[in-house]
């Protein structure tokens, strides 16, 4: 396509030809030119506009650009596996107009996303992990909006919490397996995104969502010690933010996690399916509030242990809760007898290397080489034949040492009187992990997770890109050059259509 432009004045262009390739078999030429075009501008020369009017006009155009192309939303991730040191991992989420920083954990055993608000009961207002205990403040934002109890959202959120009514303002109260709880009421207001479409070109935009605005904490999320300012629930109900983004257009209905599990820790989360070879699925149970996948055994040193399969299945009784996979459980959890098979079997394997202990009712053991070397592999196997294979690091923890041996644990728990598997980080570390919402899966990879990450843009609608999240601007591809002739050129036939 070429075109040449003169200027008449400061308001007036003439075109002379253009030409429209069209991405399929055909072209279309139209040549109506020339034509002048008479152009206004959106404020007067003379008419000062303050910055920020202009930046809420780009930010208007820019969230029209997402939502007709589904872009890849990347967070990086801080924070370790290791309850020693942090026991989670947490991201930085901008929120409100201007903009505010949040540090939020990822949690994918909750649906709300949640952060502290002022005033607040509770809430701590300092933080171990040296990061600003920043509080919301609904006033400050020229964005924000409380949300009624009349309005649908607020129906929705009675999937996901023990939602309310307190004068005329949606509240909710949630409760945490460790006891702790926080309660408060529902706000809409601008998340800001940085946003990779096609091409591994980066996009600032922003997208109205609703989350909770805390202003009671209790239990351990009183405490300063690995204190955050709230949780990024990533559940698949309605207020998740996932399906927010997703029934807005602005983002694929999946996401994917990589934890680096070395001591320092961190890793990337995308809204997006991360693309690997390696690969392997296994569906998503199904009308279940967590991520429930079908645990069907576990081998240890390739031998399947004689665990009643019923053990892992989710049951109508209290109890028999199946396997959720969750990211804000530092450890992992088993079924009791499932855990006792599994304890009996990991000592019986290593019985000629180690020396047995017992340490605050944990199963220890004192090796004098490398665990790697003395521990068994051991395997989680899930229904539609993927298997999860674990190495000792990932079923062990290391306590400490004692004259120049090292003492691991095992770091499987059990919740008593609860016939429940928990995939936690100790598990999901070092690896991709990839919740497919629209195609009802869960899938994994052994990865390096420090490494960068492709990232596919497909759709329920079956579109598929592959960016790198990990390379951003880098070159742009033929196909995308292509799209953004056919875009310009459409433009401008469209503008010489309505004023010639």
């Amino acid at each position: 396509m070429s075109a040449s432009f003169h200027a008449v004045n400061p308001v007036t262009l003439t075109l002379t030809c253009a030409i429209v390739f069209l991405l399929s078999h055909t072209a279309v030429v139209r040549c109506t030119f020339p034509s002048i075009l008479t152009l206004e501008r959106a404020f007067p020369l003379n008419h000062r506009v303050e910055l920020s009017q202009l930046r809420h006009r780009d930010s208007l155009r820019h969230r029209r650009i997402l939502q007709q192309q589904s872009g890849v939303i990347d967070f990086t991730l801080k924070g370790t596996y290791d309850p020693l040191r942090v026991g989670l991992y947490y991201t930085k989420v901008q929120l409100g107009s201007p903009a505010k920083d949040y540090y939020l954990q990822i949690d994918t055993g909750s649906d709300v996303l949640w952060v502290g608000c002022t005033p607040c009961d509770g809430c701590p207002t300092s933080s171990s992990l040296q990061i600003p205990m920043e509080f919301y403040d609904p006033s400050s934002s020229s964005t924000s909006h409380a949300i009624s109890c009349a309005d649908q959202r607020c129906s929705r959120a009675v999937e996901s919490s023990d939602s309310g009514c307190l004068n005329d303002q949606c509240t909710y109260k949630f409760k945490y397996g460790d006891g702790s709880g926080t309660s408060g009421y529902y706000v809409s207001d601008l998340m800001h995104l940085e946003a990779i479409v096609e091409g591994s070109r980066e996009l600032s935009s922003s997208a109205n969502v609703v989350f909770g605005c805390s202003t009671t904490q209790t239990g351990d999320l009183t405490k300063s010690d690995r204190a955050v300012n709230g949780i990024l629930g990533l559940g698949q109900n309605g207020l998740s933010i996932i399906s927010q983004l997703s029934s807005q257009g602005v983002a694929p209905d999946a996401f994917s996690h990589c934890l680096i599990g070395s001591d320092d820790g961190g890793g990337i989360l995308v809204i997006g399916q991360i693309v690997e070879p390696n690969m392997v699925y296994t569906p998503l149970i199904q009308s279940q509030p967590h991520y429930n996948i079908n645990l069907q055994s576990i081998s240890v040193n390739g031998q399947t242990l004689s665990i009643d399969p019923s053990t892992f299945a989710i049951s109508d009784n209290e109890g028999g809760s199946g396997t959720i996979v969750d990211s804000g459980t530092t450890l992992s959890y088993l079924a009791e007898d499932a855990l006792n098979s599994f304890v009996d079997a990991i000592t019986q394997a290593v019985s000629q290397s180690v020396q047995p202990l017992i340490s605050k009712k944990n199963k220890c053991y004192i090796i004098t080489s490398s665990v790697s070397d003395v521990f068994p592999p051991v395997s989680f196997n899930f229904a539609g034949g993927a298997s999860m294979h674990l190495r000792p690091q990932d079923y062990l923890i290391q306590q400490n040492s004692v004259g120049g041996a090292e003492v691991w644990c095992i770091g499987f728990q059990s919740i008593p009187n609860q016939g429940i598997t928990i995939l936690g980080d100790l598990i999901l570390k070092d690896k991709i992990i990839v919740y497919d919402l629209g195609g009802q899966r869960i899938g994994w990879a052994d990865y390096d997770c420090s490494l960068p990450v492709n990232v596919s843009l497909a759709s329920s609608g079956g579109r598929s890109e592959v960016v790198n999240a990990g390379q951003v601007g880098g070159s742009t591809s033929t196909r995308y050059e292509l799209i953004m002739i056919f875009i310009l050129a459409s433009s401008i036939l469209h503008l010489v259509g309505a004023y010639s």
